[in-house]
C-alpha cells in the first residue's frame, strides 16, 4: 500500500502545475482571439483600400468622359460654318467664280458611275441551278437512307 500511496504521489499534479495549465490554455485563447482579430483587421482593411481605388478609378472616368464632351464640343465649335467662313476670310479666302473654274482632262480615267444595286440578270434564279443535295431537307434525306436500308435488305 505504501508503494501505491508514493506511485500516487509522485505523479500527483503540484497546485502551481496546475495553475500554470489553467493560465496557458488562458493565453493560448487569447492568442488565437489576437491572430483571428488581425486576419480580420488585414483583410477588412484590404478591402477598404480596394474600394477606395475603385472609387478613385470611377471619378477619374467621369472626368475623362467631361474632358472628352468638352473637347468634342469645342470641335463642333471651330469647325461650325460661320467659324470656317471667318477662318477663310483671314487666310484670304474667298467664293470662286464660274468663270475662274478650269477643268483638266485627264488620259484614261473613267468615270465612276456608283454603286449599281441590281441584280444580274444572268444569275436570277431561273437561270442557276443549285444541285438536288443542297436543297434536301433533312427528313428527305433520313427518308432516302431508310428505304436504301430497307432495299438492301431485302
Amino acid at each position: 500500500m505504501k508503494s501505491i500511496n508514493t506511485l500516487n504521489h509522485a505523479y500527483s499534479q503540484a497546485p502551481w502545475r496546475i495553475q500554470r495549465q489553467w493560465i496557458s490554455v488562458f493565453l493560448l485563447t487569447v492568442l488565437g482571439f489576437a491572430i483571428i482579430a488581425a486576419l480580420y483587421l488585414i483583410i477588412t482593411s484590404r478591402a477598404a483600400i480596394l474600394g477606395r481605388e475603385v472609387q478613385d478609378l470611377r471619378s477619374a472616368i467621369i472626368e475623362t468622359e467631361l474632358t472628352n464632351a468638352n473637347l468634342q464640343s469645342d470641335l463642333g465649335h471651330l469647325t461650325s460654318k460661320n467659324k470656317i467662313k471667318i477662318q477663310a476670310y483671314i487666310l484670304n479666302f474667298r467664293p470662286v467664280n464660274p468663270e475662274e473654274l478650269e477643268y483638266l482632262f485627264v488620259p484614261g480615267y473613267t468615270r465612276s458611275t456608283g454603286a449599281v444595286l441590281a441584280t444580274d440578270p444572268e444569275l436570277s434564279p431561273s437561270t442557276v441551278s443549285i444541285p438536288f443535295k443542297y436543297t434536301e431537307t433533312l427528313l428527305d434525306w433520313y427518308d432516302t437512307q431508310m428505304q436504301m436500308i430497307n432495299r438492301g435488305s431485302r
